[in-house]
């Protein structure tokens, strides 16, 4: 798949969770960007990094810090940007892969994708909670 199409269908894959999550007015417009800059770094990042996982993690952190921000301007909830941000993101493909080991009795594989599949999320978790610290830590110190 190019890289031109996987932006495309990541941002317009984005636009329809923040439609299915009743997104409306200009929010609408940001998280489908989130989509965008989500997959945009996904490809960019691809191209120097050679592990997936570093490279979830720090796609997930720039989306992260574009939703904390993203949240503050437009005054709604970081979860807005960031749920429907990283839905590009989400390793679908590798959890398909894992549950069809899984149901085709190879264990030893099944161990080895869902190890990996967890780290895929996991990275995308950990870099979710790495921003939303820091935002937390900073607005506890303004007051």
């Amino acid at each position: 798949m190019t890289m031109l199409v996987q932006i495309i269908t990541g941002t317009l894959g984005a636009l329809g969770f923040a439609l299915l999550y009743n997104i409306r007015g200009k929010r609408l417009f940001f998280a489908a960007l989130g989509g965008l800059i989500a997959t945009l770094c996904y490809c960019v990042f691809g191209l120097f990094i050679q592990s997936e996982v570093l490279n979830y993690f720090l796609c997930s952190l720039l989306v992260s810090l574009y939703a904390e921000i993203m949240a503050r301007i437009i005054k709604t909830p970081t979860t807005t940007f960031i749920i429907t941000s990283l839905i590009p993101l989400i390793p679908g493909g590798s959890l398909y892969y894992t549950m069809t080991t899984a149901f085709s009795g190879e264990i030893s594989t099944f161990i080895d994708k869902g190890i990996y599949t967890l780290s895929l999320a996991g990275a995308l978790a950990a870099g979710i909670i790495v921003v939303l610290s820091f935002a937390k830590f900073l607005g506890k110190k303004r007051i």
